[in-house]
């Protein structure tokens, strides 16, 4: 049976992340689902814009689901409703079949992982215990579930 490469290395990469570099690999996933989903839309691929957004989405609400309200304070709230509003963007761009929604989400999610990019640089060879990696759930079970379900 043939391997994909691409999913053993993304594997790989997930496993061996830490926890910022894990929302990072999940907000680029994001990205490329969305970009995805553009494309599609222009070619007028309607299954195949669905399944995009629909992998946008789902990425969407692990990042939710991961967020950490105790530690994360107000933060992680702000975090929880913003990934809300992106889920119903893309939910309703991709009912309108409007680029709009797409673009807007696209552009706010650069901006988020611009940020936690921000946040884990100065972090690189340290320790991963600061505020920002305290917002997310990283049990040991976390990198090993989204592997299984992130990668083909």
């Amino acid at each position: 049976m043939y391997e994909n490469p691409y999913a053993t290395s993304l594997e790989t990469k997930i496993l061996s992340a830490t926890p910022l570099e894990l929302v990072q690999l999940l907000y680029q996933g994001a990205i490329d689902a969305v970009q995805a989903a553009r494309r599609h839309l222009t070619r007028g691929e309607i299954a195949e814009r669905g399944r995009s957004v629909g992998m946008a989405v789902g990425i969407l609400s692990e990042l939710a689901g991961s967020l950490d309200h105790e530690k994360g304070g107000e933060l992680s709230t702000r975090l929880a409703a913003l990934y809300d509003y992106l889920q119903s963007t893309l939910l309703d761009a991709n009912f309108q079949q409007s680029d709009d929604g797409l673009e807007k989400a696209e552009r706010l999610l650069k901006t988020l992982n611009e940020a936690w990019s921000a946040i884990a640089a100065p972090q690189t060879g340290g320790s991963t215990e600061s505020y920002p990696s305290q917002l997310m759930d990283h049990s040991e079970e976390y990198a090993p579930r989204l592997a299984q379900q992130w990668c083909p």
